[in-house]
């Protein structure tokens, strides 16, 4: 069972004299089981204990769900966001401190504020325990509490995913009205913050080439100082089920934010398009919409809400039986700075469908040998690939093998831990130097 306290509890003594690395690993938000930076947390944290590490998470709602070995510190936000009830309004006595106020005021003015009040309460929880760590990683937070963290000497690395400004240009890009359009900016202004922290860092860690170059272009960060360590997939639980029944005209994808960037979109309309060649396919979305969900529209608008349901809140188990189950794995991103589920989808054999955008053909390789890539935005493209694959079970099965083979030979997560130490020692030794200097 994992260790879970609340900020403000006294924490044990962490000295090591055995070469092992003390982490503090930080997460604004690690929804446990869909959505990158959960995974990312999660299974990190459990590899770097692997190799011998000790690492403590702190983490704002929703809370990942860690090894037991792993200790996670709450540091609550207002949970203005939360899943059942966006946009909630906290009471008055609900709001106690800086972060909270921040919190608060940043949402009245329409920003996202959790980056920054979440930054600002790890800089008080670790303010007062800097000696309790070697390194602080921060994943994908970019807020400005991380000065406060600096200035109390604690060596700061982060991770980032891809740049949320990508996200940024495509959500106005698709904005229908001026109204829509300036909601959209102000919302994502935190991103000019984000920018600001990562050209402090001394070291940047990202997922991909294609974020690198992102990083570069949008954060303007030298790229010396941006290291490429991919994530990975643990391939004895994302595994193929042979046991498993495949079903004839499933389709599955991971909808972890109900954003444009997803293109969730473009795959409806490729469900309907086969619908219309008389291909009755279904569609399983792993994900949880909003209760005003444009998705959630536009299935009632084609008719299509026979054909789609939503998963949410399963269990590694639960979600490699789906893709056992399904006989197309379609990720029809506009956009990715790597793509978990493309390389779960993999690593479980199901034939994968897959954009050409941002990093994945990074991730799958060449068209025809883990999976077929169609243009970012092309409806039809998405349904004939689809087409081709129920066509074909030769082709499919050859996807799927190929997929599987892809991610033995290229990712785990022990090696992204690995290469991920190795970015911790470099930070360490150059801070040593700079000190002996």
């Amino acid at each position: 069972m994992t260790p879970i306290l609340d900020a403000g509890t006294p924490a044990a003594d962490r000295r090591s004299d055995d070469g092992a690395l003390r982490i503090a690993l930080l997460t604004y938000r690690g929804k446990p089981h869909c959505g990158g930076q959960g995974v990312y947390t999660r299974q990190l944290s459990r590899a770097l204990v692997n190799l011998g590490h000790h690492v403590e998470v702190f983490s704002g709602q929703p809370y990942p769900d860690l090894d037991g070995r792993v200790p996670l510190w709450r540091l609550p936000s207002l949970d203005i966001f939360n899943d059942h009830f966006p946009g909630r309004r906290p009471a008055f006595w609900e709001i106690k401190t800086l972060a909270d106020r921040l919190e608060v005021w940043g949402t009245r003015l329409g920003t996202f504020s959790e980056p920054l009040a979440f930054s600002v309460r790890a800089w008080q929880e670790l303010g007062r325990r800097a000696d309790d760590f070697d390194i602080v990683h921060d994943n994908q937070c970019l807020g400005y509490g991380l000065w406060g963290i600096q200035r109390a000497g604690l060596p700061l690395i982060a991770t980032i995913h891809h740049p949320i400004t990508v996200d940024r240009r495509l959500e106005m890009a698709q904005a229908k009205t001026r109204q829509e359009r300036f909601g959209k900016k102000r919302w994502y202004s935190f991103t000019k913050m984000q920018t600001r922290m990562a050209r402090r860092l001394p070291r940047v860690l990202t997922v991909s080439e294609s974020s690198r170059t992102d990083i570069c272009r949008d954060h303007r960060v030298p790229p010396d100082r941006i290291a490429v360590v991919p994530v990975g997939v643990d391939p004895d639980v994302f595994r193929p089920l042979p046991e498993v029944l495949r079903q004839d005209a499933r389709l599955v994808t991971t909808a972890s934010a109900d954003v444009a960037m997803k293109g969730m979109a473009y795959l409806l309309e490729a469900l309907a398009e086969l619908h219309t060649g008389g291909r009755k396919v279904e569609l399983t979305i792993i994900g949880r919409p909003r209760a005003d969900s444009p998705t959630l529209e536009k299935i009632q608008l084609m008719g299509l809400a026979d054909a789609v349901r939503f998963v949410s809140d399963l269990s590694e188990a639960e979600i490699v039986n789906l893709y056992a189950e399904a006989s197309v794995a379609v990720v029809p991103s506009l956009y990715e700075g790597f793509s978990l589920p493309a390389i779960e989808a993999m690593s479980c054999a199901v034939p994968l469908v897959t954009t050409t955008g941002g990093a994945l053909p990074e991730v799958v390789g060449p068209d025809g040998e883990a999976a077929l890539l169609v243009p970012p935005g092309d409806a039809s493209a998405l349904a004939g690939a689809v087409r081709r694959i129920l066509d074909d079970p030769g082709l499919g099965r050859r996807l799927g093998q190929g997929g599987r083979r892809r991610v033995l030979d290229n990712w785990s997560w022990r090696h992204t831990a690995e290469r991920t130490v190795e970015q911790y020692r470099a930070l360490l030794a150059s801070v040593a130097t700079r000190a002996d200097a």
